[in-house]
């Protein structure tokens, strides 16, 4: 089809294609003028995915997933409540319409899903950021019930990660207390052992160790003179204290000159003589001297070994009892050692509980999410979709296309000869003359049987 062809058909059915225009051009006005006007708020929201409390490091996977929850959180049914319940003292005009529900619980899921159907979340276009948009009639209402849902999101978020933290704190409250308890009997049971057993520290140990030492020196060398002692008893004159005896080598002296004058002496006089008597007597005095020295210092000697057995016999009994006393002391101290750790296991699981009850108190006394509004929403100064004008342009453009859409179908549907060149097409022959339109200025159809001698495959031949 050439455009000669295009506008003969447009020429001839264009009241059709008038219509048509017409009919789109009056529907888009009058949808235009009476279609209720739409206004779109938007409260931006920032989820900080790099904050504390979530972690950070998050994988592109792992972001949209959360993202994704987010957005689930925000248009979920318990934000929409909390909304409802924040906008109760002045409900939008798509809640304030009669309600199909007759019981409260009913009414109220009518009013969330009212609400939820205005609600559109969505993340914005490479970026952490949540975009809340909620539509209503008036631009103000749209403004506010979008800023309440953003603040509802918040406070929604803030509470999931509150109310764990608070259930937690009871439950570690009530851990604290029995760690608390187990700390309290262990270091009790300390005490008492410690008590019972006359354990006052470690120092106590040391000198009761120190005390068997000494004892076993002071045993060893008792042992030592009673063994010398006995060694030297019966010996006589041959003991190193009688050879070493000044007093003795003195008297052993005079006696030896005694006897060389008593010699001397009894060569030129006779037995009886005086001086031999005198020297006699005095020989026997220093014998009898020598003899008592001799005898005093065995007996020294005996009466030493017998105080070192009695002293060896009591610090065998001490050392004995001492040795028990530290056997005895070890075990208490195996027994302490265990009571000790038994008080350092309870007391680092009562500051274990304690650490995370702390944290866990404070994790549900925290009023900061990771979740930033950026700004409150506004109200928006024209409201969703196009305007009169743009819906007015746009009906004229399609009622036009549709137009000759609809006058181009029914040409097809019912061919009419209207020019030269269908007459040459409809025969397949050159044409060799032409004659003038008729005076009315109707055309006549082709006949059928000429439309199929026309259009059959060998008409051309």
């Amino acid at each position: 089809m050439n455009l000669h062809q295009f506008l003969s058909i447009l020429r001839a059915r264009w009241v059709t294609a008038a219509v048509v225009f017409l009919l789109v051009v009056g529907a888009a006005t009058a949808w235009a003028l009476l279609r209720p006007s739409a206004y779109t708020a938007r409260a931006p929201v920032l989820v900080d995915v790099n904050a504390q409390d979530v972690g950070g490091g998050y994988s592109p996977a792992m972001l949209s997933s959360y993202l994704s929850t987010q957005m689930d959180i925000a248009r979920g049914d318990r934000v929409t409540g909390r909304v409802l319940d924040m906008l109760s003292t002045d409900l939008p005009e798509a809640l304030r319409e009669p309600l199909r529900a007759t019981t409260p619980e009913g009414q109220r899921r009518e009013q969330i899903e009212r609400l939820q159907e205005r609600l559109n979340v969505r993340p914005a276009r490479e970026s952490n950021i949540i975009n809340i948009d909620w539509t209503g009639d008036e631009a103000a209402e749209a403004a506010r019930v979008a800023n309440a849902f953003a603040k509802a999101y918040v406070e929604t978020a803030l509470d999931l990660k509150t109310n764990p933290a608070k259930q937690e704190s009871a439950w570690f409250d009530d851990q604290v207390r029995a760690a608390r308890q187990k700390l309290e009997v262990a270091q009790n049971r300390l005490s008492e052992f410690q008590q019972r057993a006359g354990i006052v520290g470690e120092e106590m140990a040391d000198h009761e160790m120190a005390r068997l030492t000494t004892l076993a020196t002071q045993l060893a060398q008792v042992q030592a003179q009673t063994t010398d002692a006995m060694s030297k008893r019966g010996n006589g004159d041959t003991v190193a204290e009688v050879i070493q005896s000044p007093l003795i080598n003195g008297l052993k002296a005079d006696i030896g000159r005694t006897e060389a004058q008593l010699q001397q002496a009894g060569a030129t006089l006779g037995p009886r003589h005086p001086q031999i008597l005198q020297l006699q007597a005095e020989l026997q005095s220093l014998r009898s001297r020598l003899a008592m020295e001799t005898g005093r210092i065995n007996s020294s000697i005996t009466t030493s070994f017998e105080t070192g057995r009695a002293r060896e016999r009591e610090l065998q009994a001490a050392l004995n009892a001492q040795r028990s006393r530290v056997l005895s002391l070890n075990r208490e101290r195996g027994t302490l050692a265990l009571l000790r750790q038994d008080v350092q296991a309870a007391q680092q699981a009562f500051n274990q509980v304690s650490d995370n009850a702390s944290k866990t108190r404070l994790a549900a006394l925290t009023t900061m999410t990771n979740l930033r509004p950026l700004a409150p929403a506004v109200a928006p100064q024209d409201p969703v979709g196009p305007s009169k004008r743009q819906t007015v342009t746009i009906a004229a453009a399609a009622g036009l296309l549709l137009g000759l859409a609809i006058a181009l179908l029914l040409e097809l549907a019912n061919r009419r000869v209207r020019s030269i060149d269908d007459v040459a097409m409809a025969t397949q022959l050159p044409v060799l003359g032409t004659v003038p339109a008729a005076t009315g200025g109707r055309y006549t159809a082709l006949p059928a049987a000429r439309q199929r001698l026309a259009f059959s495959p060998g008409s051309a031949s």
